[in-house]
């Protein structure tokens, strides 16, 4: 008998908060407890089977915003797990990730099987989800470093010293400013906006935004 292959949808999203013992911004990322076999009781990635109405980032957005409330501007496809044995039945998943701003996350709900994790930090998954999880994280470092997909967590108008935290939480190091500062101001597409932050107690800092193409 012929095997019947199932198509599911799943998203990775990371939202930046403190870390539960530095406190230093870091990769957090919503996860669902399972109800049901196979692996009740584990942690897995939001998703679930894709329904014929419905197209792939349809089915990402809506599976995403019931299960963590959130909404986010940056969902893309990320890839394709179709492992033979990822799950007792045929399944393949269509991977997306989200990026979450803050104003985003403060939208995010805790739902009776919904919490948040450390990403770096995530242990024993339901199916290949560990992998998942580890191939979004050296996606999303290894993107940071040629892209501009750092502004997926700063919004449309950042300071260069927000942009900076952004990219020492992603990629876990320590970036001098000065030099940050200098290689960021070297992109054309950020531009000054002529405005400051105000509630400082010394200079306040100057707000760029960046110009889309």
């Amino acid at each position: 008998m012929e095997q019947r292959i199932e198509l599911a949808v799943s998203t990775v999203s990371f939202a930046l908060r403190p870390h539960p013992t530095s406190g230093r911004p870091t990769l957090w990322l919503p996860l669902v407890k399972r109800i049901r076999e196979p692996y009740l009781g584990r942690w897995a990635l939001p998703g679930g089977p894709l329904q014929p109405h419905e197209d792939l980032d349809a089915s990402a957005r809506h599976s995403l915003a019931r299960t963590t409330g959130l909404e986010p501007a940056h969902l893309e496809q990320l890839y394709s797990f179709g492992g033979i044995d990822r799950s007792p039945d045929r399944v393949v998943s269509i991977v997306y990730w989200a990026l979450v701003r803050a104003d985003e996350d403060a939208r995010a709900i805790d739902g009776e099987n919904v919490e948040w994790f450390v990403a770096d930090e995530v242990r024993a998954l339901a199916f290949d989800h560990n992998a998942i999880v580890d191939y979004a994280l050296r996606r999303l470092r290894a993107k940071l470093t040629y892209s501009d997909i750092a502004h997926a967590f700063t919004g449309d108008e950042f300071t260069i010293a927000q942009l900076r935290e952004v990219h020492e939480a992603v990629r876990q190091l320590s970036l001098d400013p000065a030099n940050f500062r200098r290689q960021a101001l070297a992109n054309p597409r950020i531009v000054a906006t002529g405005r400051h932050l105000g509630g400082t107690s010394h200079r306040p800092p100057a707000i760029y935004r960046l110009e889309r193409p």
